[in-house]
């Protein structure tokens, strides 16, 4: 599981030096996102909340911010340790939301981060603080990726959990999720959502091709790193042809603005 995360995202720093991306057709601006309470927006494993390349600053969630500012949203992106297990993430995350002033937020978060919210969530007592959590390609029921004996991945992430003593890590196998969803159990203080990314292979980043190939012998559809299937938490709110790093921006044919547009008029119009 660590080696294919680290691969990912270095895969993505390579992406922000060298890939021009082409500008997206988007829907004219249309009415506000405002919800009632603010938007977390909560970054996955070896994530960021800003990083700068040469003159230029990037966010994890590539526009999505600034974007949702401008339509009326109040939005928070903190910054937890990039590569240190759930628990500790998610301890920073809930000590980071304790300290908005609002007396409820909304949580949307990507991949790990949605661990990384529900646990603290369950298991730090954040709940009385969170209105809701929408989580978008969150490996809630783990992923082939992370079993070690899998052939892409086995060999270099015994070798890097080693050389970096993160042991800990965590068990993202499909087992190893199992066991997780039984200690994190849903607040019922919180409405749980979930949005499902897929893509076909000629949507998919060449960068993303080899672990979309082996999850889809392995699971089926799957977003390049997360199998669709195991994405589903509470309700589904979408389902959309995006793979791991368009659902947050990194895309130059996938709209994930309007996406998080939309997803705010649902939270709104739910009362959230």
């Amino acid at each position: 599981m660590l080696a294919w995360l680290l691969l990912a995202a270095a895969a993505l720093a390579l992406l922000l030096l060298v890939q021009g991306l082409r500008r997206v057709r988007r829907r004219p601006a249309r009415k506000s996102a405002t919800t009632r309470y603010p938007v977390v927006l909560a970054h996955g494993f070896l994530g960021f909340d800003e990083i700068g390349v040469g003159e230029r600053k990037h966010l994890y969630f590539r526009g999505v911010g600034p974007h949702l500012e401008a339509m009326g949203a109040r939005v928070y992106s903190p910054r937890v340790p990039p590569a240190s297990t759930v628990a500790v993430r998610a301890q920073r995350l809930a000590d980071l939301i304790r300290e908005l002033p609002d007396e409820r937020v909304n949580i949307v978060a990507h991949s790990m981060g949605g661990l990384d919210a529900r646990y603290a969530i369950s298991r730090l007592g954040l709940g009385a603080k969170v209105a809701s959590l929408t989580t978008i390609g969150t490996p809630h029921l783990g992923t082939p990726l992370a079993n070690p004996g899998n052939a892409l991945f086995g060999t270099v992430s015994r070798v890097l959990r080693h050389l970096f003593d993160l042991v800990a890590f965590g068990d993202f196998t499909r087992e190893g999720m199992k066991r997780f969803n039984a200690d994190v159990t849903d607040d019922p203080q919180v409405a749980y959502q979930s949005v499902v990314g897929r893509s076909r292979r000629w949507r998919t980043h060449p960068l993303l091709w080899p672990t979309h190939l082996y999850l889809a012998q392995h699971s089926g559809a799957n977003d390049g790193v997360v199998p669709a299937d195991s994405q589903r938490w509470g309700v589904v709110m979408r389902e959309v042809d995006a793979d791991h790093w368009a659902q947050i921006g990194w895309s130059s044919g996938f709209d994930a603005k309007s996406l998080y547009e939309d997803l705010l008029r649902e939270l709104r119009g739910r009362g959230f």
